[in-house]
């Protein structure tokens, strides 16, 4: 099996397995509880916060373990926007936001908060001129991904986190999903008051991630109920799903550190294969996101193609989902100012250290093939 899916799931790494199944029957003990089994699970949940936080350079009492990216995204942008409604209603984000992003700060409108959706240039990137334009008196939440899901922009983080470093009601949230163990980003250097992680995006399991949030910045809670995580994020805690999250962090770092061009080169190899079919039109700029490509294959139907590679067991994507009107239509590829042809013709591929080379010598004949089969049937 050749798998080219990452960005969408990532396979759990056998130690991030055996340490969820060690803590499971070794630390089942309620983290809150007087009794030792209790006391042992607290104390193994504050080791997490602790290595959690060493990994992303910040303080243990800035992470909050939540379920996933899209409770730490809806965390990050409704605790804000609830907690400090009073300092400003108006929101910004970009238009090729994950659904967790977009879908939250719809959900605001209907009490009245104002979005502003910022455009991007053909290559997925926000313009900064367009960002200073938007900043009002009254913004108070910027919220903008690092890497986009898929197409691989990388956002200009450190630049946006510079011209509000002075507004102190102006908070800056930044979902890293994509990018964490791929890309380096540092939280301080980039004045990020927020950022969301996903585990099952890197080699962890699914139902676990975290938000981190600047010390002293108060959310109003989604959840109401016993005040754990500091009463932001009440719930019994997940022990397991938690030190299998830092585990599977820990790994991903240790992979980014020791072999920092091993998904460049892969991405590099199939960006040369693919520009040799004529077929093909690359999406994603050269020089982006090292682990996610973008491509089109106008005139073809995407399903059909990724359907005929699944029969040669691979496995890939066609777009994002992102909500559209046009059901083909990459939303992503439409904001990018892509013709009709090539954002309803999208498929994606997306890396992890586990792939190679051959992989995608594999991958190249195989689509070659499935293109020149299709060629004949469509006469």
């Amino acid at each position: 099996m050749i798998y080219f899916d990452n960005s969408a799931t990532t396979k759990p790494l056998e130690e991030v397995l055996d340490s969820f199944v060690a803590v499971s029957e070794n630390y089942y003990g309620n983290a809150s509880s007087q009794h030792q089994l209790g006391i042992d699970a607290n104390k193994l949940l504050r080791k997490a916060y602790q290595q959690s936080a060493n990994m992303l350079g910040v303080s243990e009492t800035e992470i909050i373990f939540t379920s996933g990216g899209t409770e730490a995204n809806n965390l990050a942008i409704k605790g804000i926007a609830l907690n400090y409604h009073k300092h400003g209603k108006h929101i910004i984000t970009t238009a090729i936001e994950h659904p967790s992003v977009l879908n939250a700060c719809k959900a605001l409108t209907r009490l009245d908060y104002e979005i502003t959706y910022l455009p991007v240039d053909e290559h997925g990137i926000v313009r900064l001129e367009d960002f200073k334009e938007a900043l009002r008196e009254d913004t108070i939440l910027v919220s903008v991904m690092h890497v986009n899901n898929e197409v691989g922009a990388v956002q200009p983080i450190k630049e946006i986190g510079a011209l509000l470093k002075d507004r102190k009601y102006t908070f800056f949230h930044v979902d890293d999903v994509q990018g964490f163990g791929k890309m380096s980003l540092d939280i301080r250097k980039s004045n990020i008051d927020l950022l969301s992680i996903s585990g099952h995006k890197l080699h962890g399991l699914k139902g676990t991630g975290l938000l981190y949030v600047k010390e002293w910045i108060e959310l109003f809670p989604l959840f109401h109920g016993g005040g754990q995580q500091g009463d932001v994020r009440s719930g019994t805690e997940n022990i397991a799903g938690i030190v299998s999250l830092v585990k599977a962090m820990r790994v991903v770092q240790e992979e980014q550190m020791h072999h920092p061009e091993a998904l460049t080169h892969i991405r590099d190899l199939m960006r040369d294969r693919l520009s040799k079919i004529t077929e093909v039109t690359i999406n994603s700029a050269e020089k982006q996101a090292p682990h996610i490509l973008s491509f089109s294959l106008p005139g073809f139907k995407p399903e059909v193609v990724l359907h005929a590679l699944e029969e040669r067991n691979i496995y890939i994507s066609t777009k994002a989902a992102c909500s559209s009107k046009k059901p083909d239509q990459s939303v992503v590829l439409a904001a990018m100012g892509c013709p009709d042809n090539v954002s309803n013709s999208a498929l994606r591929v997306s890396f992890s250290y586990q792939n190679t080379e051959g992989e995608v010598e594999l991958f190249y004949r195989a689509l070659k093939k499935i293109i020149k089969d299709l060629s004949k049937v469509m006469g």
